[in-house]
């Protein structure tokens, strides 16, 4: 009998998305190689032929569900796997793809495709937990590959990972950077968008856009009000909150309230 111990699985699964947050883990490359010898990587299409059958210790979703199809079958990843994480704008609140949760869902499909009695889609781009348990979310647009890899190593460990849930606005003071709201009064999303992205945008001048999702305790209302003095109208506020993380509760909540002022 081998005293080898048993590697746990990993699983990633692709719905609705762009395949950003795959190619982040896939880009970790030395981190990469560090946890492909600690796991077995069972089953990644973007990676691999290889496809091993469940079930899996840990599965890795990207994307966000759009069809009947995938509505059943992340029903099946879930029985599937033990640990369900969700990786991603679409996976954790519907993707850019959302957009479409405001709008004629048929209207679109007639003007984009020649034959729209072809397609089959749902009328809502919808995140993964509004259809099965999740156990944990990472946010971004694309996903931060190290925030991926201390999430798998800390799983494997059996720890809580240690993923920033504060607002962008510490990463800025902690950077030194010059606020750009308040020194040239650019509208940014950074006191109630996750930290994650480093900063990137305003460290070169331009406001936050939201791709980390809301920060937790987000204050949304104190947003909007710093918004409107900043001379923002209230249907540029909702566009504001309506990008990558816009079906994310409360930048919806937040946009909606702009849309009925």
């Amino acid at each position: 009998m081998s005293s080898e111990k048993k590697k746990p699985k990993i699983a990633v699964f692709k719905f609705a998305s762009c395949d950003g947050c795959q190619l982040s883990l896939l880009d970790a490359e030395d981190e990469l190689l560090a946890v492909a010898g600690a796991v077995d990587i069972a089953y990644f299409p973007e990676a691999s032929r290889r496809a091993l059958k469940g079930p899996y210790d840990i599965g890795l979703v990207e994307g966000s569900i759009t069809t009947h199809h995938d509505a059943e079958r992340i029903q099946k990843v879930r029985r599937q796997c033990a640990v369900l994480v969700t990786i991603g704008a679409c996976a954790t609140a519907g993707g850019i793809q959302a957009l479409r949760n405001w709008s004629d869902k048929d209207e679109y499909v007639r003007a984009v495709y020649a034959r729209p009695d072809f397609i089959q889609t749902l009328k809502m781009s919808t995140p993964i937990a509004e259809h099965v348990p999740v156990d944990f979310e990472l946010r971004g647009c694309p996903i931060n590959k190290k925030h991926l890899i201390e999430l798998i190593s800390a799983t494997l460990a059996g720890r809580k990972p240690n993923i920033p849930t504060h607002s962008l606005c510490m990463k800025c003071k902690r950077s030194g950077n010059v606020c750009i709201t308040i020194a040239r009064g650019v509208p940014c999303l950074g006191p109630v968008t996750q930290s994650g992205c480093g900063a990137l945008c305003p460290r070169f001048g331009r406001g936050c856009y939201g791709c980390y999702g809301p920060a937790e305790s987000a204050n949304t209302a104190a947003m909007t009000r710093m918004l409107r003095e900043l001379g923002q109208k209230d249907e540029e506020i909702a566009r504001l909150f309506r990008t990558f993380n816009a079906w994310a509760w409360q930048f919806r909540q937040a946009s909606e309230e702009a849309e009925r002022a």
